[in-house]
């Protein structure tokens, strides 16, 4: 699980690899937050990386993504899956009541 504060960003990425441990292709790469009031997404052009935005709010949320392992006609579906949980930040101000 990765922690982040109410006002952090972080970028995530993935390196395809064959079952030897060498770097594969992949195609059809898609990214995805299953809570977007707590997390949002830029996704870089290639598909490879992405920057996760908080909101602001806090609470767990995913980011997940997929990718096409067949290079050909065919489908063959990789999925990786974050837990991510964004905690509150440092105290910035005082409030009186």
């Amino acid at each position: 699980m990765l922690i982040l504060t109410d006002s952090q960003k972080v970028k995530l990425s993935i390196a395809p690899v064959s079952a030897a441990g060498n770097p594969a292709q992949v195609e059809s790469v898609a990214w995805a937050v299953s809570d977007s009031d707590i997390l949002t997404l830029e996704v870089a052009e290639d598909g490879l990386s992405c920057d996760v935005l908080t909101t602001g709010s806090i609470g767990d949320a995913q980011v997940s993504v997929s990718a096409d392992a067949d290079l050909g006609d065919g489908v063959e579906e990789l999925v990786g899956t974050l837990e991510i949980s964004v905690v509150g930040g440092a105290a910035v101000a005082l409030g009186i009541t």
